[in-house]
Formats: C-alpha cells, structure tokens, sequence
C-alpha cells in the first residue's frame, strides 16, 4: 500500500502461556488448527494489499525469521517479510536460510515503542507517511485499508483500532473513550476500576513523522518504552488528534493459555468466530482439514485428515500428526501436531502438547446442558 508502512511487533516470549509456551516462540504458536498466531496479521496485510510488512523481533530472531522467510518469503513478488538489518543476508538465499547473520550492534529493547525508535533507520527509511503498527498474538481477520483511508482523510495523528467488550474484561487491556466526534479524550493501560467498556484492539495507524518526533523527545527520558503507555498518553497529552477506528468483527489478544482454549472453543459449532476457510493456511497446509459436526467417533470438532482415532473426540480442535488410542474420550480440547493420546485416557478442558503434557485450563460454560 502506497506510502505505509507496516510493521510487526513480535518479540514477546509467552511466558504467562505456561508449558504451551515453553520451547516454543509465542508468535509461532499454533493456531486454529491450521496456522501460528503470527499469521494472522501477515495474511491480513497481505490481503490488504501490502507487498511488505517489517519484522521487529527480539526473542530468539534467528529461529523465528528463519521460519517466516521459508514461509512466507516464497514469492517475494507477491508479499514478503522483511528483516531490517538482518534483510540483505535473507535476500540472498531467497531459496534457503543463510548460514550467519550481521551481530547485533544495537542494545535489546525494552518495549514496543523502543522497537520502533531502535530500528528507525528500517521503520522511517523512504519517508513513508504513515506507518501501521500490528502485532503478533493477535486473531482476527480485518482488511486494513479503509482503516487508513479514514486516517487520511481525517488528518489525524493516529488512528488507533478499539472494540467494546465485556466491561468485566477491560482490567486487561487498554480502555478508550471518546467525544462525539470520534476523537480519544482518555486512554488508561489497564485500569484498576474501568469506566467504559470500549478497549484499544492494539493495531493502530500513526502519521509517520507525528510518531517519530515523538519517540525521539521520549527516547533518553524516564519512560516505559511502550506504545500504550507512553506514546499515544504523550499524543493526547500533546492536543494531537487520535482517531478511533471501531473493529465490529471477531478480535482475541491471546495472552494467556485460558484465552488461548477460549478462543480455539470459539471455533466451533454452527455460528464459529472465524471460519475454517478464514484461517491461514501455513502449518502443514498439504494435510486437509474440515469441520465435523457428528460423524462417527466425532462430535463438533476442527480435526485434521491424518488424524488416527480408536477412540472419542468431541468439541476439539485437533492438528495434524495426531493419535488418539483405544478407549480414550477426548472433549473440549486443543491437540497440538503430533500429539499422541494414550489409550484409555480421558482429558478435557485442556491444551495437549507433543510431549505429553496436558495443560488443563477453564471448563466451558455450560448453558442449557450444552457446553459452548
């Protein structure tokens, strides 16, 4: 897209993920059945049209740009993910993984912000106008461009994306509100005691030199380093203008692995949150997957062609590679690839890794006698 640029925010470690997140980089934790979490802001680019989105990574890099340009670096004509000072060395194998990358001559960051104001010669080199900020655990499936549109014509400063959410929710995300034109009069990160039930959805559209001024006066001072809590604070602070852009369709920050069970719960039954032909399609894409609603051993379930069941699974979301043994009753849970269920087992309300582990999270609701 003309002009933008888009960048991703992806150097979290999953630690509050428990086991599903130990070994195993948060951005590249599977999802849906089908994808990793990272995928879906890389699809949601790529559909709206961006030819390139930039990598602003921390946590073991090498491991997850080696992932992402076998993934998505096919066909750099069509999209690809760029890795600022590691880029030159990736573009010259555009086939295959290089054998060593620049060292890194620049302190880690400390925040989302610091990412931005670390790696700015990558984020404002060209003189882009806008620059759109995305992250890495994010599920949703959203066409950025009328997004910017509305940006653009309004003059603004930024954009910012929020959705109106269970007021028992806000506590974990940053609560909005606005005046009747449409313009961010308060941002709390986190509010102990909320008072609207309007949250940032966390990707958000700056005016590319409006946000690097800003950076450049925080940088150096007693700051946090992070998007939420001191740019756009120090935005409004400032008397620039913050739009709001509302997201009407599903949005899930996957935080922790409760969330993460939720959500995967979501995908199921007759009104699913995303549906399957929705979610990308990177994580052994040459495996078919369907949905089930009753069919055999199988009850309202995401499962994979290659699944080998002796026994009962129902309300699941189960990957490829997976086992189920004889006599084992499997319901209301998430079958990472590979996982192998012994015989005679009996796990629910749980997230099942390939080593064996069970992580067992919140019982769904029960509703009628259905549990959803």
């Amino acid at each position: 897209m003309d002009g933008v640029r888009a960048v991703l925010l992806a150097g979290g470690e999953g630690r509050r993920m428990g086991p599903l997140g130990r070994g195993r980089l948060k951005p590249l934790v599977p999802f849906g059945g089908t994808c990793r979490l990272i995928d879906f802001s890389l699809a949601n680019a790529r559909r709206s049209g961006f030819r390139e989105v930039l990598l602003l990574s921390q946590y073991e890099e090498r491991r997850l740009m080696d992932d992402l340009h076998t993934v998505w670096n096919g066909d750099p004509r069509n999209f690809r993910v760029h890795f600022g000072p590691y880029d030159a060395a990736y573009r010259r194998i555009p086939a295959g993984i290089p054998d060593a990358l620049p060292d890194r001559a620049w302190p880690p960051e400390r925040g989302t912000a610091d990412a931005l104001i670390r790696k700015a010669e990558h984020v404002f080199g060209g003189d882009p106008t806008e620059v759109l900020v995305l992250h890495a655990d994010h599920v949703y499936r959203f066409d950025y461009a009328d997004m910017i549109r509305r940006h653009r014509a309004s003059r603004a400063a930024l954009t910012i994306s929020y959705q109106r959410i269970e007021r028992r929710y806000v506590h974990l995300f940053g609560m909005v509100d606005f005046d009747a034109a449409g313009d961010l009069t308060g941002f709390v990160e986190k509010p102990a005691e909320p008072t609207s039930d309007l949250v940032f959805a966390a990707f958000c559209v700056f005016d590319a030199r409006t946000l690097r001024r800003c950076l450049e006066r925080l940088d150096g001072t007693d700051w946090r380093h992070d998007i939420s809590r001191d740019v756009i604070p120090a935005l409004l602070a400032a008397g620039e203008r913050i739009r709001g852009y509302e997201v009407t369709g599903y949005w899930a920050d996957i935080g922790t692995v409760d969330r993460y069970h939720r959500a995967h719960r979501g995908l199921l039954g007759a009104s699913p949150t995303l549906r399957l032909a929705e979610l990308p399609r990177t994580l052994r894409p040459a495996v078919p997957r369907r949905y089930v609603a009753w069919e055999g051993a199988v009850r309202d379930s995401i499962v994979a062609a290659d699944l080998v069941n002796a026994g009962r699974v129902e309300r699941s979301v189960v990957y490829p590679g997976v086992t189920v043994g004889a006599g084992a009753s499997v319901r209301d849970c998430v079958l990472l690839p590979g996982t192998v269920v012994p015989d005679g087992a009996r796990p629910e309300s749980a997230v099942l890794l390939e080593d064996g582990t069970v992580q067992r999270c919140e019982p769904a609701p029960v509703l009628g006698g259905v549990a959803r």
